[in-house]
Protein backbone atom coordinates (compact mmCIF):
# COMPACT_ATOMS: atom_id res chain seq x y z
CA UNK A 1 0.00 0.00 0.00
CA UNK A 2 1.38 3.38 -1.00
CA UNK A 3 0.75 6.20 1.46
CA UNK A 4 0.18 9.82 0.61
CA UNK A 5 3.02 10.74 -1.75
CA UNK A 6 1.53 14.02 -2.90
CA UNK A 7 4.46 16.07 -1.60
CA UNK A 8 6.94 13.93 -3.54
CA UNK A 9 4.76 14.05 -6.67
CA UNK A 10 4.54 17.83 -6.37
CA UNK A 11 8.32 18.21 -6.21
CA UNK A 12 8.75 15.98 -9.23
CA UNK A 13 6.06 17.96 -11.07
CA UNK A 14 7.75 21.30 -10.27
CA UNK A 15 11.03 19.91 -11.61
CA UNK A 16 9.34 18.60 -14.77
CA UNK A 17 7.58 21.95 -15.28
CA UNK A 18 10.92 23.78 -15.02
CA UNK A 19 12.45 21.41 -17.60
CA UNK A 20 9.45 21.87 -19.93
CA UNK A 21 9.69 25.67 -19.66
CA UNK A 22 13.41 25.62 -20.50
CA UNK A 23 12.94 23.17 -23.41
CA UNK A 24 10.02 25.20 -24.79
CA UNK A 25 12.03 28.42 -24.56
CA UNK A 26 15.05 26.99 -26.36
CA UNK A 27 12.77 25.39 -28.96
CA UNK A 28 11.14 28.79 -29.53
CA UNK A 29 14.54 30.36 -30.16
CA UNK A 30 15.63 27.50 -32.45
CA UNK A 31 12.46 27.61 -34.55
CA UNK A 32 12.39 31.40 -34.81
CA UNK A 33 15.99 31.70 -36.01
CA UNK A 34 16.07 28.53 -38.08
CA UNK A 35 17.61 29.20 -41.54
CA UNK A 36 14.31 28.05 -43.01
CA UNK A 37 12.50 31.00 -41.44
CA UNK A 38 15.23 33.56 -40.80
CA UNK A 39 17.95 35.26 -42.84
CA UNK A 40 21.29 34.48 -41.13
CA UNK A 41 22.78 37.67 -42.52
CA UNK A 42 20.58 39.67 -40.14
CA UNK A 43 22.10 40.06 -36.67
CA UNK A 44 20.25 38.75 -33.64
CA UNK A 45 21.15 38.01 -30.04
CA UNK A 46 22.85 34.66 -29.41
CA UNK A 47 21.10 31.89 -27.44
CA UNK A 48 23.26 32.60 -24.39
CA UNK A 49 21.81 36.12 -24.16
CA UNK A 50 18.27 34.78 -24.44
CA UNK A 51 18.95 32.14 -21.79
CA UNK A 52 19.63 34.86 -19.22
CA UNK A 53 15.91 35.63 -19.22
CA UNK A 54 15.15 32.10 -18.04
CA UNK A 55 16.07 33.39 -14.56
CA UNK A 56 12.89 35.47 -14.82
CA UNK A 57 10.67 33.15 -16.86
CA UNK A 58 11.11 29.88 -14.92
CA UNK A 59 10.25 31.17 -11.42
CA UNK A 60 7.51 33.43 -12.84
CA UNK A 61 5.72 30.57 -14.60
CA UNK A 62 6.18 28.15 -11.68
CA UNK A 63 4.63 30.74 -9.36
CA UNK A 64 1.70 31.19 -11.73
CA UNK A 65 1.20 27.40 -11.90
CA UNK A 66 1.17 27.29 -8.13
CA UNK A 67 -1.37 30.12 -7.97
CA UNK A 68 -3.54 28.22 -10.49
CA UNK A 69 -3.58 25.19 -8.14
CA UNK A 70 -1.74 23.01 -10.66
CA UNK A 71 0.16 21.20 -7.92
CA UNK A 72 -2.85 19.67 -6.16
CA UNK A 73 -3.65 15.96 -6.33
CA UNK A 74 -4.55 14.63 -9.78
CA UNK A 75 -6.77 11.92 -8.39
CA UNK A 76 -9.91 13.98 -8.81
CA UNK A 77 -8.80 16.88 -11.02
CA UNK A 78 -10.22 17.11 -14.54
CA UNK A 79 -8.20 17.48 -17.72
CA UNK A 80 -10.32 20.37 -18.97
CA UNK A 81 -9.86 22.34 -15.74
CA UNK A 82 -6.13 21.69 -15.88
CA UNK A 83 -5.91 22.77 -19.54
CA UNK A 84 -7.70 26.06 -18.84
CA UNK A 85 -5.44 26.66 -15.83
CA UNK A 86 -2.32 26.07 -17.98
CA UNK A 87 -3.57 28.39 -20.74
CA UNK A 88 -4.57 31.10 -18.26
CA UNK A 89 -1.22 30.92 -16.46
CA UNK A 90 0.72 31.07 -19.72
CA UNK A 91 -1.28 34.06 -20.97
CA UNK A 92 -0.58 35.96 -17.74
CA UNK A 93 3.08 34.88 -17.80
CA UNK A 94 3.48 36.01 -21.40
CA UNK A 95 1.96 39.43 -20.70
CA UNK A 96 4.05 39.94 -17.55
CA UNK A 97 7.28 39.00 -19.39
CA UNK A 98 6.50 41.38 -22.28
CA UNK A 99 5.83 44.18 -19.77
CA UNK A 100 9.17 43.43 -18.06
CA UNK A 101 10.98 43.65 -21.42
CA UNK A 102 9.26 46.98 -22.06
CA UNK A 103 10.15 48.38 -18.63
CA UNK A 104 13.84 47.47 -18.94
CA UNK A 105 13.88 48.85 -22.52
CA UNK A 106 14.98 45.55 -24.01
CA UNK A 107 13.98 45.79 -27.66
CA UNK A 108 16.45 43.22 -29.03
CA UNK A 109 14.50 40.19 -27.73
CA UNK A 110 12.43 38.81 -30.58
CA UNK A 111 8.71 38.85 -29.82
CA UNK A 112 8.47 35.92 -32.22
CA UNK A 113 10.62 33.81 -29.90
CA UNK A 114 8.37 34.69 -26.97
CA UNK A 115 5.15 33.85 -28.87
CA UNK A 116 6.52 30.53 -30.19
CA UNK A 117 7.74 29.64 -26.69
CA UNK A 118 4.25 30.41 -25.34
CA UNK A 119 2.54 28.06 -27.80
CA UNK A 120 5.05 25.22 -27.38
CA UNK A 121 4.98 25.52 -23.60
CA UNK A 122 1.18 25.18 -23.44
CA UNK A 123 1.33 22.10 -25.68
CA UNK A 124 4.22 20.42 -23.81
CA UNK A 125 2.84 21.21 -20.35
CA UNK A 126 -0.51 19.70 -21.30
CA UNK A 127 1.12 16.69 -22.97
CA UNK A 128 3.50 15.91 -20.09
CA UNK A 129 0.80 16.27 -17.45
CA UNK A 130 -1.57 13.99 -19.36
CA UNK A 131 1.17 11.39 -19.78
CA UNK A 132 1.73 11.46 -16.00
CA UNK A 133 -2.04 11.24 -15.45
CA UNK A 134 -2.32 8.12 -17.63
CA UNK A 135 0.72 6.52 -15.99
CA UNK A 136 -0.80 7.04 -12.54
CA UNK A 137 -4.19 5.74 -13.67
CA UNK A 138 -2.60 2.65 -15.19
CA UNK A 139 -0.67 2.09 -11.96
CA UNK A 140 -3.86 2.39 -9.91
CA UNK A 141 -5.74 -0.02 -12.15
CA UNK A 142 -2.82 -2.42 -11.73
CA UNK A 143 -3.15 -2.25 -7.94
CA UNK A 144 -0.48 0.35 -7.18
CA UNK A 145 -0.78 3.80 -5.58
CA UNK A 146 -4.20 2.93 -4.11
CA UNK A 147 -5.82 4.65 -1.13
CA UNK A 148 -7.82 2.49 1.26
CA UNK A 149 -10.73 4.30 2.86
CA UNK A 150 -13.14 3.47 5.67
CA UNK A 151 -16.47 5.29 5.95
CA UNK A 152 -17.82 6.15 9.39
CA UNK A 153 -21.60 6.56 9.25
CA UNK A 154 -24.19 5.29 6.78
CA UNK A 155 -25.99 8.27 5.23
CA UNK A 156 -26.96 9.85 1.91
CA UNK A 157 -23.52 11.43 1.75
CA UNK A 158 -21.95 7.95 2.21
CA UNK A 159 -23.99 6.59 -0.70
CA UNK A 160 -23.07 9.58 -2.90
CA UNK A 161 -19.39 9.14 -2.03
CA UNK A 162 -19.51 5.42 -2.91
CA UNK A 163 -21.30 6.18 -6.19
CA UNK A 164 -18.61 8.63 -7.26
CA UNK A 165 -15.76 6.33 -6.29
CA UNK A 166 -17.30 3.45 -8.27
CA UNK A 167 -17.79 5.66 -11.34
CA UNK A 168 -14.15 6.86 -11.21
CA UNK A 169 -11.82 3.88 -10.61
CA UNK A 170 -8.96 5.97 -12.03
CA UNK A 171 -8.93 7.92 -8.75
CA UNK A 172 -7.44 4.85 -7.07
CA UNK A 173 -9.72 4.75 -4.01
CA UNK A 174 -10.75 1.45 -2.45
CA UNK A 175 -13.52 1.55 0.17
CA UNK A 176 -12.91 -1.06 2.86
CA UNK A 177 -16.36 -0.77 4.41
CA UNK A 178 -18.70 1.25 6.60
CA UNK A 179 -19.10 1.53 10.36
CA UNK A 180 -22.54 2.52 11.63
CA UNK A 181 -24.53 2.13 14.85
CA UNK A 182 -27.94 1.81 13.23
CA UNK A 183 -27.35 -0.40 10.19
CA UNK A 184 -27.00 -4.14 10.72
CA UNK A 185 -23.54 -5.61 10.11
CA UNK A 186 -23.41 -7.30 6.71
CA UNK A 187 -25.70 -4.75 5.02
CA UNK A 188 -24.37 -4.09 1.52
CA UNK A 189 -24.50 -0.99 -0.69
CA UNK A 190 -23.05 -1.48 -4.19
CA UNK A 191 -20.43 -3.93 -2.96
CA UNK A 192 -19.50 -2.00 0.19
CA UNK A 193 -20.35 -3.77 3.44
CA UNK A 194 -21.33 -2.44 6.85
CA UNK A 195 -18.54 -3.97 9.00
CA UNK A 196 -19.86 -3.15 12.44
CA UNK A 197 -20.45 -0.34 14.92
CA UNK A 198 -18.61 2.98 15.16
CA UNK A 199 -16.93 1.77 18.39
CA UNK A 200 -15.00 -0.74 16.26
CA UNK A 201 -12.77 2.17 15.19
CA UNK A 202 -10.75 1.63 18.39
CA UNK A 203 -9.83 -1.84 17.12
CA UNK A 204 -9.44 -1.04 13.40
CA UNK A 205 -7.28 2.10 13.60
CA UNK A 206 -4.30 0.59 15.48
CA UNK A 207 -3.90 -2.02 12.72
CA UNK A 208 -2.64 0.82 10.45
CA UNK A 209 -4.15 -0.61 7.27
CA UNK A 210 -6.05 2.49 6.24
CA UNK A 211 -4.98 5.58 4.32
CA UNK A 212 -8.06 7.68 5.03
CA UNK A 213 -11.15 7.87 7.19
CA UNK A 214 -14.18 9.56 5.61
CA UNK A 215 -16.71 10.71 8.22
CA UNK A 216 -20.12 10.36 6.57
CA UNK A 217 -22.37 10.51 9.63
CA UNK A 218 -26.02 11.43 9.11
CA UNK A 219 -27.18 14.70 10.67
CA UNK A 220 -28.90 12.97 13.58
CA UNK A 221 -25.65 11.15 14.48
CA UNK A 222 -23.47 14.23 14.88
CA UNK A 223 -23.20 13.63 18.63
CA UNK A 224 -20.68 10.92 17.64
CA UNK A 225 -18.57 13.39 15.64
CA UNK A 226 -16.29 14.60 18.44
CA UNK A 227 -15.52 11.03 19.53
CA UNK A 228 -14.79 9.88 15.95
CA UNK A 229 -12.53 12.83 15.19
CA UNK A 230 -10.66 12.30 18.47
CA UNK A 231 -9.95 8.64 17.66
CA UNK A 232 -8.83 9.45 14.11
CA UNK A 233 -6.56 12.29 15.20
CA UNK A 234 -4.98 10.09 17.85
CA UNK A 235 -4.18 7.41 15.26
CA UNK A 236 -2.66 9.86 12.78
CA UNK A 237 -4.82 8.59 9.89
CA UNK A 238 -5.81 11.28 7.40
CA UNK A 239 -9.43 12.20 8.09
CA UNK A 240 -11.96 14.06 5.96
CA UNK A 241 -15.52 15.12 6.69
CA UNK A 242 -18.30 14.73 4.12
CA UNK A 243 -21.29 16.56 5.65
CA UNK A 244 -24.75 15.06 5.32
CA UNK A 245 -26.09 18.59 4.81
CA UNK A 246 -24.13 19.05 1.54
CA UNK A 247 -27.39 19.43 -0.39
CA UNK A 248 -27.86 22.76 1.42
CA UNK A 249 -24.42 24.20 0.69
CA UNK A 250 -22.60 24.87 -2.60
CA UNK A 251 -19.89 22.59 -3.99
CA UNK A 252 -17.34 25.29 -3.09
CA UNK A 253 -18.55 26.66 0.23
CA UNK A 254 -17.29 30.10 1.21
CA UNK A 255 -15.73 30.04 4.67
CA UNK A 256 -15.30 32.99 7.01
CA UNK A 257 -13.21 33.23 10.17
CA UNK A 258 -15.18 35.04 12.86
CA UNK A 259 -12.41 35.50 15.44
CA UNK A 260 -11.57 31.81 15.36
CA UNK A 261 -15.15 30.63 14.74
CA UNK A 262 -15.49 29.07 11.26
CA UNK A 263 -18.63 30.22 9.44
CA UNK A 264 -19.93 28.47 6.31
CA UNK A 265 -21.89 30.70 3.95
CA UNK A 266 -24.80 28.80 2.42
CA UNK A 267 -24.24 30.59 -0.87
CA UNK A 268 -21.03 32.22 -2.08
CA UNK A 269 -21.68 34.99 -4.59
CA UNK A 270 -18.41 36.55 -5.79
CA UNK A 271 -20.29 39.53 -7.24
CA UNK A 272 -21.29 40.70 -3.75
CA UNK A 273 -17.65 41.78 -3.50
CA UNK A 274 -17.51 45.52 -4.23
CA UNK A 275 -14.37 45.32 -6.40
CA UNK A 276 -15.82 42.49 -8.50
CA UNK A 277 -19.13 44.33 -8.87
CA UNK A 278 -17.47 47.58 -9.99
CA UNK A 279 -15.19 45.75 -12.45
CA UNK A 280 -18.16 43.94 -14.01
CA UNK A 281 -20.17 47.17 -14.21
CA UNK A 282 -17.32 48.95 -16.03
CA UNK A 283 -17.15 46.11 -18.58
CA UNK A 284 -20.94 46.28 -18.97
CA UNK A 285 -20.96 50.01 -19.67
CA UNK A 286 -18.13 50.06 -22.19
CA UNK A 287 -19.16 46.76 -23.74
CA UNK A 288 -22.78 47.79 -24.27
CA UNK A 289 -21.75 51.16 -25.72
CA UNK A 290 -19.43 49.41 -28.17
CA UNK A 291 -22.17 46.95 -29.17
CA UNK A 292 -24.68 49.77 -29.69
CA UNK A 293 -22.25 51.38 -32.14
CA UNK A 294 -21.54 48.07 -33.94
CA UNK A 295 -25.18 46.93 -34.14
CA UNK A 296 -26.77 50.36 -34.75
CA UNK A 297 -27.30 49.70 -38.52
CA UNK A 298 -29.01 46.38 -37.77
CA UNK A 299 -31.12 47.99 -35.04
CA UNK A 300 -32.19 50.77 -37.40
CA UNK A 301 -33.16 48.32 -40.17
CA UNK A 302 -35.05 46.15 -37.66
CA UNK A 303 -36.96 49.17 -36.33
CA UNK A 304 -37.99 50.25 -39.83
CA UNK A 305 -39.06 46.70 -40.76
CA UNK A 306 -41.24 46.40 -37.63
CA UNK A 307 -42.86 49.80 -38.18
CA UNK A 308 -43.67 49.03 -41.83
CA UNK A 309 -44.88 45.43 -41.35
CA UNK A 310 -47.18 45.79 -38.34
CA UNK A 311 -49.03 48.66 -36.65
CA UNK A 312 -47.91 49.48 -33.14
CA UNK A 313 -44.79 50.61 -31.26
CA UNK A 314 -41.35 49.45 -32.39
CA UNK A 315 -40.11 48.81 -28.84
CA UNK A 316 -41.93 46.39 -26.57
CA UNK A 317 -41.59 47.00 -22.84
CA UNK A 318 -42.23 44.20 -20.38
CA UNK A 319 -41.84 43.98 -16.62
CA UNK A 320 -39.14 41.52 -15.55
CA UNK A 321 -37.60 40.71 -12.17
CA UNK A 322 -33.97 41.74 -11.70
CA UNK A 323 -31.32 42.18 -9.03
CA UNK A 324 -32.61 41.74 -5.45
CA UNK A 325 -36.08 40.79 -6.79
CA UNK A 326 -36.71 44.35 -7.99
CA UNK A 327 -38.91 44.67 -11.11
CA UNK A 328 -37.73 46.69 -14.11
CA UNK A 329 -38.91 47.44 -17.62
CA UNK A 330 -37.01 45.30 -20.13
CA UNK A 331 -36.81 46.50 -23.74
CA UNK A 332 -37.19 44.31 -26.82
CA UNK A 333 -38.09 44.85 -30.43
CA UNK A 334 -41.78 44.12 -30.80
CA UNK A 335 -42.20 40.72 -32.47
CA UNK A 336 -45.96 40.20 -31.96
CA UNK A 337 -49.14 41.95 -32.95
CA UNK A 338 -50.34 44.46 -30.36
CA UNK A 339 -52.54 42.72 -27.75
CA UNK A 340 -54.23 43.37 -24.42
CA UNK A 341 -51.95 43.13 -21.36
CA UNK A 342 -54.16 40.35 -19.91
CA UNK A 343 -53.83 38.29 -23.10
CA UNK A 344 -50.08 38.90 -23.30
CA UNK A 345 -49.60 37.75 -19.69
CA UNK A 346 -51.35 34.41 -20.19
CA UNK A 347 -48.23 32.49 -21.20
CA UNK A 348 -45.04 32.45 -23.25
CA UNK A 349 -44.76 31.95 -26.96
CA UNK A 350 -45.16 28.44 -28.39
CA UNK A 351 -44.34 26.94 -31.78
CA UNK A 352 -46.58 28.31 -34.50
CA UNK A 353 -47.94 31.07 -32.23
CA UNK A 354 -50.24 33.19 -34.45
CA UNK A 355 -49.41 36.34 -32.47
CA UNK A 356 -45.84 36.41 -33.86
CA UNK A 357 -45.36 38.54 -36.98
CA UNK A 358 -43.21 37.43 -39.92
CA UNK A 359 -40.53 40.00 -39.10
CA UNK A 360 -40.89 39.08 -35.43
CA UNK A 361 -40.26 35.40 -36.18
CA UNK A 362 -36.99 36.29 -37.93
CA UNK A 363 -35.91 38.60 -35.12
CA UNK A 364 -36.67 35.93 -32.50
CA UNK A 365 -34.80 33.15 -34.29
CA UNK A 366 -31.72 35.36 -34.70
CA UNK A 367 -32.07 36.86 -31.18
CA UNK A 368 -31.92 40.34 -32.72
CA UNK A 369 -35.09 41.25 -30.84
CA UNK A 370 -32.91 41.34 -27.68
CA UNK A 371 -30.63 44.17 -28.91
CA UNK A 372 -32.58 47.01 -27.21
CA UNK A 373 -31.58 45.43 -23.89
CA UNK A 374 -28.19 47.05 -24.45
CA UNK A 375 -29.90 50.21 -23.15
CA UNK A 376 -31.11 48.25 -20.10
CA UNK A 377 -27.45 47.42 -19.47
CA UNK A 378 -26.43 51.07 -19.61
CA UNK A 379 -29.27 51.94 -17.20
CA UNK A 380 -27.98 49.32 -14.75
CA UNK A 381 -31.04 47.05 -14.95
CA UNK A 382 -29.07 44.29 -16.65
CA UNK A 383 -25.56 43.02 -17.38
CA UNK A 384 -24.02 41.66 -20.57
CA UNK A 385 -23.68 38.24 -18.91
CA UNK A 386 -26.01 36.81 -16.29
CA UNK A 387 -29.15 34.70 -15.80
CA UNK A 388 -31.98 35.65 -18.14
CA UNK A 389 -34.72 37.70 -16.39
CA UNK A 390 -38.23 36.29 -16.10
CA UNK A 391 -41.69 37.86 -15.90
CA UNK A 392 -43.16 38.59 -12.49
CA UNK A 393 -45.99 36.05 -12.68
CA UNK A 394 -43.62 33.25 -13.65
CA UNK A 395 -41.17 34.15 -10.89
CA UNK A 396 -43.99 33.77 -8.37
CA UNK A 397 -44.86 30.40 -9.90
CA UNK A 398 -41.33 29.01 -10.25
CA UNK A 399 -40.13 30.01 -6.80
CA UNK A 400 -42.73 27.63 -5.33
CA UNK A 401 -42.05 24.81 -7.78
CA UNK A 402 -38.29 24.87 -8.41
CA UNK A 403 -35.79 24.62 -5.52
CA UNK A 404 -33.23 27.45 -5.32
CA UNK A 405 -34.92 29.37 -8.17
CA UNK A 406 -34.67 32.74 -6.43
CA UNK A 407 -30.87 32.52 -6.11
CA UNK A 408 -30.60 33.85 -9.68
CA UNK A 409 -31.79 37.26 -8.43
CA UNK A 410 -28.65 37.75 -6.34
CA UNK A 411 -26.93 39.10 -9.48
CA UNK A 412 -28.04 41.32 -12.36
CA UNK A 413 -29.84 39.47 -15.17
CA UNK A 414 -27.95 39.22 -18.44
CA UNK A 415 -28.30 39.63 -22.19
CA UNK A 416 -26.61 36.24 -22.53
CA UNK A 417 -25.64 33.64 -19.95
CA UNK A 418 -24.04 30.29 -19.16
CA UNK A 419 -27.36 28.47 -19.64
CA UNK A 420 -27.96 30.15 -23.01
CA UNK A 421 -24.57 29.30 -24.52
CA UNK A 422 -25.17 25.68 -23.47
CA UNK A 423 -28.35 25.51 -25.54
CA UNK A 424 -30.90 26.29 -22.80
CA UNK A 425 -32.73 29.09 -24.56
CA UNK A 426 -36.37 29.69 -25.37
CA UNK A 427 -38.74 26.79 -24.69
CA UNK A 428 -36.33 24.60 -22.67
CA UNK A 429 -36.20 23.16 -19.15
CA UNK A 430 -36.39 25.81 -16.42
CA UNK A 431 -34.89 23.35 -13.91
CA UNK A 432 -31.80 22.83 -16.07
CA UNK A 433 -31.42 26.55 -16.65
CA UNK A 434 -31.44 27.21 -12.92
CA UNK A 435 -28.63 24.67 -12.39
CA UNK A 436 -26.48 26.48 -14.98
CA UNK A 437 -27.41 29.89 -13.55
CA UNK A 438 -26.42 28.85 -10.02
CA UNK A 439 -23.12 27.44 -11.29
CA UNK A 440 -22.40 30.78 -12.97
CA UNK A 441 -23.34 32.78 -9.87
CA UNK A 442 -21.13 30.70 -7.55
CA UNK A 443 -18.16 30.46 -9.93
CA UNK A 444 -18.14 33.94 -11.44
CA UNK A 445 -14.86 35.42 -12.60
CA UNK A 446 -14.19 38.09 -15.19
CA UNK A 447 -12.56 35.43 -17.37
CA UNK A 448 -15.75 33.35 -17.09
CA UNK A 449 -17.72 36.33 -18.40
CA UNK A 450 -15.33 36.78 -21.33
CA UNK A 451 -15.58 33.06 -22.08
CA UNK A 452 -19.40 33.27 -22.25
CA UNK A 453 -19.19 36.37 -24.47
CA UNK A 454 -16.79 34.54 -26.81
CA UNK A 455 -19.01 31.43 -26.88
CA UNK A 456 -22.02 33.65 -27.68
CA UNK A 457 -20.14 35.25 -30.60
CA UNK A 458 -18.80 31.92 -31.93
CA UNK A 459 -22.09 30.02 -31.65
CA UNK A 460 -23.98 32.87 -33.28
CA UNK A 461 -27.36 34.27 -32.44
CA UNK A 462 -29.55 31.59 -34.02
CA UNK A 463 -32.03 30.28 -31.46
CA UNK A 464 -33.67 27.02 -32.52
CA UNK A 465 -35.97 27.11 -29.48
CA UNK A 466 -37.39 30.57 -30.13
CA UNK A 467 -40.88 30.69 -31.63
Amino acid sequence: MIKDNQTLFNRIQVLLDAVVIVVSYIAGYTIRFSPRWYDDSINHLPLSSYNAYLLIIVPLFLLLYYQADLYSSRRMSGRKRELFAIIRSNVVGLLVFIVILYVIHQNDVSRGVVIIFWGINIFLETFVRNVIRYILRFARKSGFNLKYVLLVGYSKSAEQYINRIRLNPQWGYVIRGILDNRMEAGTMYKGVKVLGRIDNLEVILPENKLDEIAITLSIDQYEELEKVVGLCEKSGVHTKFIPDYNRFIPSRPYMEDLQGLPVINIRHVPLTNTVNSIAKRIVDIFGSLAMIVVFSPIMLISAIAIAVSSPGPVIFKQERVGLHNKPFRMYKFRTMVVQDPEEEAEGWTTKGDPRVTKIGSLLRRTSLDELPQLFNIIRGDMSIVGPRPERTQFVEKFKEEIPRYMIKHQVRPGLTGWAQVNGLRGDTSIEERIQYDIYYIENWTMMFDFKIMLMTALKGFINENAY
